[in-house]
């Protein structure tokens, strides 16, 4: 059982200690935005789909507007179901109660503290492990809308446009969400949980965030795990560079202050305290960071050259997704899926 090796609870309140409160506004005010949030993700949902000219099967995934607290519970069911298949696998190897007694609390401590550290970061995203649902973090958007001294209505359908993207894709392409299932039970299957290699690997990893490019995420991957993790990483930039594509290209008719929006919001994604950095290198969240300009880079270059139809043939099938070579160098994908050579890239 998942609850032998992690302490959900504890990861839950650990993470709800650790998360500082959200801006300090009155009840009225806070009614606003959630009202203001909820309705520009419906207007959101329609542009998004006139744009990327893909239109979801069934009904429309659920809106909610979460508090910092809420979106930790929400999280860890996600986590919960992803990890359920590496969870089986260690329990084949059950070690002694002592240690599972022990080794379960520390991992639900260190689950909380990275749950706490991102739940002031993330101003939304879509679910598609737990419920299919969108969620949208009041406390952090005002926070960031604040910050940045922006436009709150302008900032809010930002995000919107970003976040109900992914949705789109997700409801609009069958077989992403199993694709994805199935790449993530393929890096499990190739953890090497021998005591020796771990702890080797682990010594390594420590090394390798010294430098400014590293990552405890990449440093920790054993040689089979890289490879699956370069596909992850390839659809993972794919999606979210789609996403940041769709946002600048309806933003302009429905954004009036996009430019200033994305001009501030770029500073911001590059910066923060030294803490702050050392933190996101060491979650890998800086891998987040280079998805979004990557993909953004290789989405905009491959619309420029064939336009959005002939981009979305990008969602045929698993195949069709680039590589992590392709999301460099978009002619290479061209050549490959469309056969059209001559693809030039567009500067991240």
């Amino acid at each position: 059982m998942a609850s032998d090796l992690i302490d959900w609870d504890l990861a839950v309140g650990t993470a709800r200690r650790l998360t500082p409160p959200g801006p300090q506004i009155d009840r009225s005010e806070a009614d606003v935005v959630v009202a203001d949030l909820r309705r520009l993700a419906v207007e959101a949902e329609r542009h998004v789909e006139d744009y990327t000219q893909l239109h979801p099967a069934g009904l429309p995934a659920p809106v909610v507007v979460v508090d910092r607290p809420e979106w930790i519970r929400s999280n860890v069911d996600g986590l919960r179901i992803l990890t359920d298949p590496l969870i089986e696998t260690l329990m084949q190897r059950r070690p002694g109660r002592t240690t599972m007694a022990v080794g379960k609390r520390i991992t639900g401590v260190q689950i909380g503290a990275a749950l706490a550290f991102l739940s002031t970061k993330v101003l939304g995203q879509y679910e598609p492990f737990a419920g299919g649902r969108l969620s949208l973090v009041a406390p952090n958007i005002v926070a960031v809308e604040q910050q940045l001294g922006v436009d709150p209505r302008d900032f809010r359908m930002w995000v919107c446009l970003h976040e109900q993207t992914h949705r789109t894709q997700f409801t609009a392409v069958p077989w992403l969400r199993e694709h994805m299932e199935s790449e993530i039970a393929a890096f499990v299957a190739a953890t090497d949980l021998d005591p020796s290699a771990l702890a080797e690997r682990l010594r390594s990893a420590v090394r390798a965030v010294r430098e400014p490019s590293a990552s405890l995420v990449e440093a920790l991957q054993t040689p089979a795990q890289r490879e699956v993790l370069d596909r992850l990483q390839a659809l993972m930039s794919l999606l979210e560079g789609h996403a940041d594509q769709v946002m600048d290209a309806v933003g302009p008719r429905v954004v009036p202050t996009v430019t200033q929006i994305r001009e501030k919001f770029e500073v911001r994604r590059g910066g923060g305290s030294p803490l702050d950095r050392f933190v996101r290198r060491l979650l890998g969240l800086d891998l987040k960071l280079q998805q979004y300009r990557q993909g953004g880079a290789f989405v905009r270059s491959v619309v420029a050259a064939v336009g959005v139809a002939g981009f979305n043939e990008v969602w045929r099938s698993p195949e069709s997704v680039p590589t992590r070579a392709e999301i460099a160098h978009p002619d290479a994908w061209t050549r490959r899926v469309l056969g059209i050579p001559g693809t030039p890239a567009v500067p991240a």
